[in-house]
C-alpha cells in the first residue's frame, strides 16, 4: 500500500512575480453587520472598558482585535477616547470642588482627618497624574493566535494593559493585566429551547448548559426557562478563568469537584461549534455532547462523534515513536509557565535519547516548519487552544505536550484510554504529583530533574553495544530507524580511572571537568560545558569565518590571547526618515 506521506518536502520557493504577495487569508467584511453607535458602545463595552482603565490608572492601552473586528476599530478607538476624556473632566471638577473645599478647612482652628485626606489626594504629584492623558494604540495583527493576548506587541508600545476583544482562550497572561471583553452577540433562544427540548425529552437527565464564550451571557436566561418546564437535575456553567478546569474555563457541579468520573453521568448541550481542542478534552469527561450550531438559518443539535479525531491523533503520536529528532515549537511568549512546560519537554526528550531543536517561529505554517526537514516530529507549546493544530499540509506531524509523554513511551507500556488534555498546565501538574511533588517542575526555576542520557554507562562512557547493535526497522514504514542522539558528557580517564571514580583527599568525588570550550589535545574531543559537541568540532577545524568582527582580530597578550580591536559604536535609532548616509550632504 502507498504512503500517504510526502517523500521530500514541499518545494519553499516563490515565483518572482508572487513575491510580494501577502499569503494570509483575507478576512471577508462585506457580510459582517454595520453596527450603530449605540451597538458598538454595548457590543464592545465601553463604559465598563473606561471604568476599569481609570481605576487601573493606566496610560498605555493596547486594543487587540481579531481579524473580523478590526473593521469595528476606529469606532471604537474613537469611544473609548471619548469616554476617558468625560472621565478626565469629571475627575478635574471633583479635584477643584475638593481643591475649594480644603483650602476653606485648612483656614479655619481644626482640620479634621477626612479634610486632610483630601488635601493630600488632590496634591501637586495627584493632580499631574490625574491630568495625564491616556493614550490608545490598535493592535492590527497578533504575532500568534487571536485567542491569546498579545503581550509581544503591546510591549513595543511600551502598553500598561490590552484591551481583549472577542473570544479568547483566557489562558493566564504572564506579564501584562489584561481587560477582557467578549463583546456579546445576540442569539434568538425561542430555537434553542425547542431543540434542547426535542434532543432531551426526559426531563430528569442530568445535563450540563454551556455556551462559546460570545453566547455565555444566554446561558442564565436559558436555565431559567428550562427549570420553569420542568427540567430538575440542569447545571449552568459560568466562566472561569482556569483552562485547567475540568470544564476549561467553566464552573462545574458541586459533585465534580471532589472526582472527575462525576461528570460522566452528564450530557453536555453547548451553543456554537467548540474549537477542536475543546470537543477532544470533553470527549472523555463527560456522556455525551450535542452542539447548536449559530450560524446556520434552520439549526439543529448534532451528537458529537471525537471517535475518528482521537484514532487519527493516536496514529500521529504512534508514528512518531521512532523518531530520533524532535522540534520544539514556541507557538506563545504571553502564557504563564511557557518556560516551564518547554524545560519539561526538553527533559523528556532527552531522558529517551533523542535530539531536540527549539524554534519560536510566530503564526504556525506548513513552509516554516518544512525548511527543517531532519526533524522528524514537532511538539507545539502554546495555549490550550492553539497547540492543537490538524492539517495535511505539513509534512511531519504535529503533537501537543501530553501527546508526547505517550508518544516517548515503548510500545510494550504505552496505553491509549482515549483521555485527551489540551492544557499544559495539567501536565507539569501531573508530574509533580507523580514525583511527590519534589521532582517536578517548580514554579520560578524553569527547570527539571537533572536528566541521565540512557545511552551512557555507569561511568559516563560511551556504550560500546550501541556501535554494535543490529540495524532497527519501524513496521510501521519498512525504513530504517536512524537514531541521532544528543551530545551526551564523557568522563576522560585518568591513569585508568573515570572521572566519575575519582576521589578527592577527602574521600568524596573529585570535582568534574572545566565547562569551559576546552582545548584539546590531538586525538580528543571538542566539548561545550562538559559535553561532546560536534558542532563545536567543525566549527574548530573547518570554519575559515568566525562570525562579525572576524576581519579586526589582532594577537594580543604574552599568549596570543584572541582579542576584538573594533571599537563598539552605538548606531541610529528612531525612525528611518530625514537622516544623512555617510559624506552625502542631501537627505534621505
Amino acid at each position: 500500500m502507498a504512503s500517504l506521506a510526502p517523500e521530500t518536502a514541499p518545494v519553499l520557493s516563490t515565483p518572482d512575480t508572487h513575491i510580494f504577495e501577502d499569503p494570509t487569508p483575507a478576512v471577508d467584511t462585506s457580510s459582517l453587520p454595520k453596527l450603530s453607535s449605540e451597538q458598538v458602545a454595548v457590543t464592545y463595552d465601553i463604559e465598563r472598558t473606561v471604568k476599569e482603565i481609570k481605576e487601573g490608572r493606566w496610560k498605555r492601552i493596547a486594543l487587540q482585535f481579531p481579524d473580523r473586528m478590526l473593521v469595528d476599530a476606529p469606532r471604537v478607538y474613537e469611544g473609548l477616547a471619548k469616554g476617558l476624556m468625560d472621565a478626565r473632566g469629571k475627575n478635574r471638577e471633583r479635584t477643584d470642588e475638593a481643591g475649594v473645599d480644603a483650602s476653606a478647612s485648612a483656614s479655619a482652628t481644626a482640620v479634621d482627618s477626612h479634610v486632610a485626606e483630601k488635601m493630600e489626594r488632590v496634591g501637586i504629584d495627584g493632580e499631574k497624574r490625574e491630568e495625564e492623558e491616556e493614550r490608545l494604540f490598535i493592535l492590527a495583527d497578533t504575532s500568534y493566535g487571536a485567542c491569546c493576548v498579545d503581550e509581544v506587541a503591546a510591549e513595543h508600545v511600551d502598553a500598561d494593559v490590552v484591551v481583549h476583544y472577542g473570544r479568547s482562550c483566557l489562558s493566564p497572561p504572564s506579564r501584562l493585566p489584561v481587560i477582557y471583553v467578549f463583546t456579546e452577540r445576540e442569539l434568538d433562544l425561542e430555537p434553542v429551547i425547542s431543540t434542547f427540548k426535542q434532543t432531551y425529552p426526559e426531563k430528569d437527565t442530568k445535563l450540563i448548559l454551556m455556551a462559546d464564550i460570545p453566547y455565555s451571557h444566554h446561558i442564565p436566561t436559558l436555565h431559567a426557562r428550562l427549570r420553569s418546564d420542568g427540567y430538575t437535575h440542569l447545571f449552568a456553567t459560568e466562566v472561569l478563568h482556569n483552562p485547567s478546569s475540568v470544564l476549561p474555563n467553566r464552573t462545574i457541579p458541586a459533585e465534580a469537584e471532589t472526582s472527575k468520573d462525576a461528570l460522566k453521568d452528564y450530557a453536555l448541550f453547548h451553543i456554537s461549534d467548540p474549537p477542536p481542542s475543546l470537543l477532544l478534552t470533553l470527549s472523555s469527561r463527560v456522556a455525551s455532547t450535542h452542539i447548536f450550531p449559530t450560524d446556520t438559518p434552520a439549526p439543529s443539535a448534532t451528537l458529537a462523534s471525537t471517535s475518528l479525531a482521537l484514532r487519527r491523533r493516536y496514529a500521529l503520536l504512534t508514528s512518531l515513536s521512532s523518531a530520533s529528532v524532535f522540534g520544539i515549537l514556541i507557538n506563545t511568549l504571553s502564557v504563564k509557565n511557557y518556560m516551564h512546560i518547554l524545560a519539561h519537554v526538553q527533559a523528556q526528550i532527552a531522558a529517551v535519547g533523542k535530539k531536540a531543536y527549539t524554534f519560536v517561529v510566530g503564526k504556525v505554517n506548513a513552509a516554516k516548519v518544512a525548511n527543517f526537514s531532519e526533524v522528524g516530529g514537532w511538539v507545539v507549546i502554546g495555549c490550550w487552544e492553539s497547540s492543537l493544530i490538524e492539517s495535511k499540509e505539513f509534512w511531519r506531524p504535529l503533537i501537543t505536550p501530553f501527546e508526547l509523554g505517550i508518544a516517548l513511551q515503548s510500545d510494550d507500556s504505552r496505553v491509549w484510554t482515549g483521555q485527551w488534555d489540551a492544557d499544559f498546565q495539567n501536565v507539569l501538574e501531573e508530574e509533580s504529583r507523580s514525583k511527590g511533588g519534589d521532582g517536578g517542575i517548580q514554579a520560578g526555576t524553569g527547570v527539571g530533574e537533572e536528566v541521565t542520557n540512557g545511552d551512557e554507562g555507569a561511568d559516563g562512557e560511551y556504550d560500546s553495544e550501541e556501535e554494535s547493535a543490529p540495524p532497527e526497522f519501524d513496521l510501521r514504514t519498512g525504513r530504517y530507524v536512524s537514531h541521532s542522539r544528543p551530545m551526551r558528557t564523557t568522563a576522560p580517564k585518568i591513569n585508568g580511572q573515570s572521572n566519575s571514580q575519582l576521589q578527592d583527599g577527602n574521600g568524596g568525588k573529585a570535582a568534574p571537568t572545566s565547562s569551559a570550550l576546552t582545548k584539546r589535545a590531538k586525538g580528543d574531543l571538542a566539548q561545550i560545558g562538559g559535553v561532546v559537541s560536534p558542532g563545536a568540532e567543525f566549527l574548530r577545524e573547518k570554519r575559515t569565518w568566525q562570525g562579525l568582527g572576524s576581519d579586526y582580530r589582532e594577537e594580543e597578550g604574552e599568549k596570543g590571547v584572541r582579542g576584538n580591536a573594533a571599537k563598539m559604536e552605538e548606531g541610529r535609532s528612531g525612525i528611518a526618515r530625514g537622516y544623512v548616509v555617510g559624506d552625502e550632504e542631501r537627505i534621505h
